[in-house]
């Protein structure tokens, strides 16, 4: 029962924030795998989620709002969407800015719900493993140096 909770933990922090459920997972003992697994589920449903729950709210706000101009052009994350696009957000979002408000970005743009997930998925499971990599062995040299 207690492995239980140590994975639903860190799912429920991955759903926060995937820099919060790696170091957590793995200060309380889960194993670096389950670890990995556990917060990645968590950063992808909540990517899930807000992409498509943001679709159908983005839709209903262009409905509302029709004809009227937003000034979306001139903006700074307009011009880099444009540079970048779907894929740059996909892989960079988890990282720089969490998986839940990286897709809520991409939908905002336009973004094709099931495009940007795909990208997120793949930017989630990339950032996963190599944070997970990083923290066993920043937790293994921090356990040398201490013996």
């Amino acid at each position: 029962m207690e492995i239980f909770f140590k994975i639903t933990t860190v799912i429920g922090l991955g759903i926060i924030e995937l820099w919060a459920a790696i170091p957590a997972g793995l200060a309380i003992g889960l194993n670096p795998l389950l670890t990995g697994i556990a917060s990645a589920l968590g950063s992808v449903v909540a990517a899930v989620l807000v992409a498509f729950l943001g679709d159908r709210i983005r839709n209903w706000l262009i409905k509302r709002r029709s004809g009227k101009k937003t000034g979306k052009e001139n903006s700074r994350i307009y011009r880099v969407w444009n540079k970048y696009g779907i894929i740059g957000l996909g892989l960079l979002s988890p990282l720089l800015t969490g998986a839940p408000l990286g897709a809520a970005i991409g939908i905002s743009l336009g973004a094709s719900p099931a495009r940007l997930i795909i990208w997120m998925v793949i930017g989630i499971i990339v950032w996963t493993i190599i944070l997970t990599i990083i923290g066993t062995l920043g937790i293994t040299g921090f356990k040398a140096l201490l013996n």
